[in-house]
């Protein structure tokens, strides 16, 4: 919390007041993501800066629908199946960041995938290129499977962020082992409470952010599940709404599950009938 109890979001030197940080890929049009981006209410958006991914079939370049000045843009190097690709390209999205003038210049968002069918990262490539980028003066958030020991040895080389995945990029299957989350949680916020530990990929719709934040991440990124929504505007909302609404509950606490029932009212001092005896 933020001395005036503001609730922020704080990752490297970058805060936010929204944990959504949303993908600009995958969208029917540019204004359409202009417009589910508007509706995510997100601060924080993540762009693939391969060259061929910033174009669209008309020759259009996505940063030209990216207000630099509203959202800090957060680089990826989604596509990259080595650690000399991705340290590649976070140079590349750095130099073009630089040009613009935005924030995000300073990170990357790194995956460096095993491989095409699966998405799943490649754990020493991903280890070997974070070293490189903190090296070469970047704040890394790191994409990375939910293994607890993987995660670990990611903040042990200088990750700004360790983001484990609810479960495959683009599979809208959601938090499919919430224990290991947990266990993320515990090793990596283990004497560093704010260390930011953000749910990455697999998220399909706002039930699945709201469980992730009432795990106690501090934060998901998602694409696929607003983009590829019947109606990404609302979908967009939603998601919104359910992070929020999961921050909330996860600050709160949830009561603890009981095998049997615990009644409303209490009975202490209420008038029971003739005969009667309660158990």
């Amino acid at each position: 919390m933020a001395p005036d109890g503001e609730d922020l979001l704080r990752i490297g030197k970058h805060v936010f007041r929204s944990r959504l940080i949303v993908g600009t890929g995958k969208y029917a049009s540019y204004e359409l993501m202009q417009q589910a981006l508007e509706a995510a209410g997100a601060e924080c958006v993540t762009v693939a800066v391969r060259r061929e991914r910033l174009l669209d079939a008309q020759g259009r370049n996505i940063l030209d629908f990216l207000d630099p000045k509203r959202y800090t843009i957060l680089p990826n190097t989604a596509g990259c199946y080595s650690a000399e690709d991705a340290v590649r390209v976070a140079r590349l999205g750095r130099e073009i960041l630089l040009q613009l003038g935005n924030p995000g210049a300073n990170w990357v968002k790194l995956e460096v995938l095993g491989d095409a069918k699966t998405l799943l990262p490649d754990p020493i490539g991903t280890l070997k290129a974070t070293e490189q980028l903190v090296a070469d003066g970047f704040e890394v958030l790191v994409y990375t499977t939910d293994d607890p020991v993987v995660a670990r040895r990611l903040k042990e080389a200088g990750a700004t962020s360790v983001m484990p995945a609810g479960s495959p990029i683009g599979s809208g299957q959601g938090i499919l082992n919430p224990n290991n989350i947990r266990i993320c949680l515990e090793y990596l916020k283990d004497g560093d409470p704010d260390y930011p530990v953000i749910v990455d990929a697999g998220v399909g719709t706002a039930s699945d952010v709201t469980v992730a934040m009432e795990l106690g991440v501090d934060g998901v990124l998602l694409n696929t599940g607003i983009a590829h929504a019947k109606n990404p505007i609302a979908m967009a909302r939603a998601m919104r709404l359910a992070a929020e609404a999961g921050r909330l509950a996860y600050l709160a606490g949830r009561i603890p599950k009981r095998l049997y029932a615990t009644a409303s009212s209490p009975l202490e001092g209420t008038i029971a009938p003739a005969g009667h005896n309660p158990t």
